[in-house]
C-alpha cells in the first residue's frame, strides 16, 4: 500500500522521517512549497497541485496529514473518496478559526524573512497562503467521507484538539487518539508513539 505523509506548514517533509522509517509500505512526502514555487501563493493553487501529485497514483492511498497538509488530505478524500483507502487527520482543521489566522499572520509578520527561507517559502507567499485559507469551510461536505479516519491530536494542542473532538462526532467511521504530552508538532515531538498509533489503526482495518 501506499501511504502519503504531508507535512504541516512552515514544516519540511523530512520532519516524518522518524515516522515513516517505523512504518511499513511505500511511503510518500511531497514537498508543499516545491508544489506552487513559481505561481501564486494560494490555498486554491496548492490544493490544485497536491490533487494532481495524488491522481498520479492509480492505487486508492492511505492518506496522513499534520495541520495544513491535514487540511489538503481531508479535502482530496471529500472530492475523491473513491481514491482513499484510509485517513490520518493530525491536529486538522474543518472550518478554519479566523480569530487564530489573524494573530498568527500578524506573529509572522514580525518574523524575519531568513525563517520563511528556511520553510520554502519567501516571507510574502507564506503570509498570502494563510490569507487565502481563511475561508475554508468544509463543514457540509465531511457526511461524504466513508473511509476509515483516525484524528489524532496531541494533549496539549487545545485549539486543535476541540475541531478533532467535533470532526469525530461527525464522521461515523472516525475514532479520536490523543498522544499525551505532545503539543502540536506530533510527527516531530512524538514521533515513535504516533508510528505505533498509525500502525495500529492499519492493522484493524484489515
Amino acid at each position: 500500500m501506499k501511504q502519503v505523509f504531508v507535512h504541516g506548514l512552515g514544516q519540511t517533509p523530512d520532519m516524518w522521517g522518524p515516522v515513516i522509517d517505523r512504518m511499513d509500505g511505500i511511503c510518500l512526502c511531497p514537498d508543499l512549497p516545491a508544489m506552487i514555487r513559481g505561481t501564486e501563493a494560494s490555498y486554491e493553487n496548492l490544493y490544485r497541485a497536491f490533487e494532481t501529485y495524488c491522481d498520479e497514483h492509480r492505487e486508492p492511498l492511505d492518506m496522513c496529514g499534520l495541520s495544513l497538509g491535514g487540511i489538503l488530505a481531508l479535502n482530496y478524500a471529500i472530492d475523491h473518496e473513491e481514491h482513499v483507502n484510509s485517513l490520518v487527520l493530525i491536529a486538522a482543521q474543518y472550518r478554519m478559526p479566523k480569530g487564530l489566522l489573524r494573530f498568527q499572520n500578524a506573529v509572522f509578520r514580525l518574523m524575519p524573512t531568513s525563517k520563511f527561507q528556511q520553510m520554502g517559502f519567501d516571507k510574502d507567499g507564506f503570509l498570502q497562503l494563510c490569507k487565502s485559507m481563511m475561508t475554508l469551510d468544509f463543514s457540509e461536505s465531511l457526511y461524504e467521507i466513508t473511509c476509515p479516519v483516525l484524528l489524532v491530536c496531541g494533549e496539549n494542542d487545545a485549539t486543535n484538539r476541540k475541531a478533532s473532538e467535533e470532526i469525530a462526532e461527525m464522521l461515523p467511521t472516525a475514532r479520536l487518539q490523543v498522544i499525551k504530552g505532545a503539543g502540536h508538532e506530533v510527527n516531530t515531538e512524538a514521533p515513535e508513539r504516533l508510528a505505533e498509533t498509525i500502525n495500529e489503526f492499519y492493522r484493524n482495518m484489515i
